[in-house]
């Protein structure tokens, strides 16, 4: 049986590459005591092969995932060839699902992709401390709500912010 100790995250890499370079950033430079594949590492398989391919690499590294992290662009619910496909897998898996909104929202919003609708998933702003806090403490709120039946999206409440000192 495989560990699974990654967090897997998902974007638009033609339009949100940099929200994910800083993640990784802020991954390395600030101590943050969680890793992640990039699963849009596919320059070359672009190139090289074909969508499934593709696929089987990027079901590889789900493998090995805890959570699943979708970082929510302007474009990201327009993406059908490969966000959509690892949103519906993550879903199938059953992982905690930890949406980020790039423009800030705290709760779901018209960016949301249709195939993260009414699924078991927190949404929260892109904020280092907020992002940090959901990884560290979604996994076991999603377990209580999957064990309860609650599937729904969910959101933070005003009081973690200001824990956090968030505005």
């Amino acid at each position: 049986m495989t560990y699974k100790n990654k967090v897997y995250i998902a974007f638009d890499g033609d339009s949100d590459m940099r929200y994910y370079t800083m993640l990784e950033a802020w991954s390395k430079n600030e101590n943050n005591d969680f890793e992640f594949h990039n699963a849009h590492d596919l320059n070359t398989a672009r190139d090289s092969s074909n969508e499934e391919s593709i696929k089987k690499d990027l079901r590889i590294r789900f493998a090995n995932s805890k959570l699943f992290i979708l970082l929510i662009g302007e474009h990201t619910k327009n993406l059908t060839k490969f966000v959509k496909w690892e949103i519906e897998t993550a879903i199938k898996l059953k992982l905690p699902i930890i949406a980020v909104n790039l423009n800030d929202s705290k709760r779901p919003d018209e960016l949301e992709p249709s195939t993260l609708k009414n699924q078991l998933a927190i949404f929260i702003p892109y904020k280092r401390k907020v992002i940090k806090y959901a990884i560290d403490n979604w996994p076991a709120s999603d377990h209580e709500y999957r064990k309860n039946n609650e599937i729904n999206n969910y959101y933070y409440v005003d009081s973690i912010y200001k824990n956090l000192e968030i505005d």
